[in-house]
């Protein structure tokens, strides 16, 4: 079904008793040419892409819970490619691009506001690497502008420009950054794989793998059967690690929860992404008027989806140091993703050390923005067996070979990004 103001304005007059779903609940069959393990935002992306850009229509998204319940329903909606690393800088502008035409290329709204992303500074030696951001982003082609204190408090004067610890001096905005509905991705994805004929199975959780003669992955071994395909790709954020496991690999990865909270709603107060440069805090305001904020990842290893109080407290404290007005706002709910965070905070997506298996992992904060590219660039990869030029830094092997790619730069520890 395609979504119009014709089709709204017809079912509008039957009493919009005539809708079909999004997409195609299947069930699994025998073969597939290639199966996606996990129905998250890079799985359903992958797909989309694997059936639009190389005409590969015969492929299963298998999801071992409902479309959307994972990270991607889970996460606080921002999209932006202000990075500096080569290796980042071109695939996340190309991830930009991609949200820039994707409700034209979809066919559905997945709402996505380019309302801007504000990185604040606060002392001079931030300053300056901001201006290395900037100038590396616009060396690239990339939107950046470097904005004075009395620039940020034309925009926001709200925020506590005058805190003797943290004095707001400046900041980075990204202009062309902002947010998308995130459920909206993921239903929009499964729409547009489901239309060009891609099987969508729900409640299907892999158990084991399918092999052959050599060892190669030939299939899955499923909760609702075997399912043999000629290639696998494994998109499963934080459970890469149990995934690979069931394939007798490990990843160079953590799996840590990182918790996001919003509050009762507001009158309209924040037009953009704000982030707070002296504590790791972020926030932006919904449609529906409710503050959506974050911060740091929870200091231990975990595979459930909610966080800790200790977290909850320090989000709240750099909250108040960056705004103390939100202090008089009601937290309404707060929920938990699962991070699989890699040792340089950079992702990866690649073949695995197993023949037929394919592994897009380690996307730590950064998978939400990443979901265009991240199926654009992993649907190439499993349909030619090449990688994508803006991709090709995000092998599994740089970790062997001393090309990793730590854009915070503060090392190899998974918890430090």
């Amino acid at each position: 079904m395609g979504y119009s103001f014709f089709s709204l304005a017809a079912n509008a007059l039957t009493g919009h008793r005539r809708w079909k779903p999004t997409w195609r609940d299947a069930s699994p069959r025998d073969r597939y040419d290639v199966v996606v393990i996990g129905g998250g935002g890079h799985g359903l992306a992958t797909a989309y892409y694997l059936a639009k850009n190389h005409g590969i229509a015969n492929v299963a998204v298998i999801e071992k819970g409902w479309i959307g319940s994972g990270n991607v329903g889970r996460n606080t909606t921002i999209i932006r490619s202000n990075y500096m690393l080569p290796g980042n800088t071109a695939f996340y502008e190309l991830s930009m691009k991609l949200w820039e035409g994707l409700e034209a290329d979809l066919g559905y709204n997945a709402m996505v506001s380019q309302r801007g992303v504000l990185n604040l500074f606060h002392s001079d030696a931030q300053r300056d690497a901001y201006v290395r951001r900037g100038n590396a982003m616009m060396l690239e082609g990339i939107d950046a502008e470097l904005l004075d204190r009395e620039g940020v408090r034309r925009e926001m004067p709200f925020l506590n420009f005058d805190d003797a610890r943290f004095p707001i001096k400046g900041g980075l905005v990204q202009r062309r950054g902002g947010t998308a509905r995130h459920d909206a991705v993921a239903w929009g994805y499964a729409h547009g794989a489901s239309e060009r004929g891609v099987d969508i199975v729900q409640n299907c959780e892999v158990t084991g793998f399918v092999r052959d003669a050599s060892g190669a992955v030939a299939g899955v071994e499923t909760s609702r059967g075997t399912i043999r395909a000629g290639k696998v790709a494994m998109a499963v954020a934080g459970n890469s690690s149990r995934v690979a496991a069931l394939a007798d690999f490990r990843l160079p990865i953590e799996s840590h929860v990182l918790q996001a909270f919003v509050s009762e709603a507001i009158k309209p107060l924040i037009d953009n992404v704000v982030t707070f440069g002296a504590g790791h805090f972020y926030i932006t305001q919904s449609d529906k008027g409710g503050l959506v904020f974050g911060g740091d990842i929870d200091g231990y290893n975990s595979y459930a989806q909610r966080g800790n109080l200790p977290t909850v407290e320090d989000v709240c404290e750099g909250g108040m140091a960056l705004m103390p007005a939100i202090g008089r706002v009601r937290m309404l709910r707060s929920w938990g993703g699962i991070m699989d965070m890699s040792m340089d905070g950079s992702p990866i997506i690649d073949r695995s050390p197993v023949d037929g298996l394919y592994v897009n992992a380690g996307w730590c904060y950064g998978g939400f923005k990443a979901t265009p590219a991240s199926g654009h660039c992993f649907a190439r990869l499993i349909a030619t067996g090449e990688s994508d030029p803006t991709a090709a830094a995000y092998r599994l092997d740089r970790f062997a070979r001393g090309y990793t790619i730590d854009e915070k730069g503060q090392g190899a520890q998974p918890n430090l990004h």
